[in-house]
């Protein structure tokens, strides 16, 4: 464990033996968990790359990212990490809002970036005024009071009857995020709109949709492929929004595959 301060704060951060032979793969969370919730696709894969997994601000161990706050300084943070670790080609895995902050990445580093997996995510996720009920909410009643539906689009309907364990220990982790690092990417997520980028992009590119993501429907997912040339779309069936949890088997045979091609 590693921990680095940036412009904004201190970053938590977990890397594995970094061989200069291997592929990097750096994973970046959903919005309201931490890195653990790679754990499953980490074990799965290996060790035939290098991992760098890490809480963005206000998320895990990592201090909280002063409000308002943009994708691009989510994008900053994680570009300070790359330089402190010396890392100069990289494969980013960024699931939900961790998509949106890699296409913001690939805009300002794009020579950094040997290739993309987008999951669960699109160009834009949601609407001004969806994400201004849910901050809303929020303020009012705390995010314990919004958890459950957060919850039912996280997961699937099998996932919350057969494991239920599971579905208590990351209910914990949403519900004991920071306020501030929550409101703060929310108002992130609000602002952000990468279509114009989209075609921009030239480095390979997977595309991972759920097929019963209630957060990011796989249609989002594939608008997103469809407008990024070099791109590509797989459906996950049985999985809702975080897959790498549900499925990781299946998550890191994915990612393993693409990387190959690279």
């Amino acid at each position: 464990m590693q921990l680095i301060r940036t412009k904004t704060g201190v970053l938590h951060i977990w890397t594995s033996e970094l061989v200069s032979t291997r592929k990097t793969l750096v994973f970046i969370n959903s919005l309201g968990t931490d890195f653990r919730i790679w754990d499953g696709v980490v074990a799965a894969l290996g060790d035939h790359f290098n991992i760098v997994l890490y809480d963005k601000a206000g998320h895990g161990l990592s201090t909280d990212q002063p409000r308002p706050a943009k994708i691009a300084d989510y994008a900053d943070d994680l570009n300070a990490i790359l330089q402190h670790l010396k890392l100069t080609k990289v494969i980013i895995c960024g699931i939900s809002v961790g998509g949106l902050i890699a296409q913001s990445l690939y805009q300002k580093r794009p020579s950094t970036i040997e290739g993309l997996i987008l999951s669960n995510t699109g160009m834009k996720i949601g609407t001004a005024e969806t994400w201004g009920s849910r901050i809303a909410a929020i303020q009012e009643g705390g995010i314990a009071s919004i958890a459950d539906p957060i919850l039912e689009r996280w997961f699937s309907p099998a996932f919350r009857e057969y494991r239920k364990d599971d579905y208590t220990l990351y209910s914990n982790m949403l519900v004991r995020t920071s306020e501030q690092g929550y409101l703060a990417c929310c108002e992130a997520i609000r602002d952000a709109d990468f279509t114009s980028g989209a075609a921009n992009i030239s480095v390979p590119v997977l595309c991972v949709g759920g097929e019963l993501d209630g957060s990011t429907p796989p249609a989002l997912v594939q608008d997103l492929a469809a407008h990024i040339p070099t791109a590509r779309f797989e459906l996950i069936k049985g999985v809702a929004h975080l897959p790498c949890i549900e499925q990781p088997e299946t998550y890191a045979k994915l990612i393993t595959t693409f990387v190959e091609t690279i």
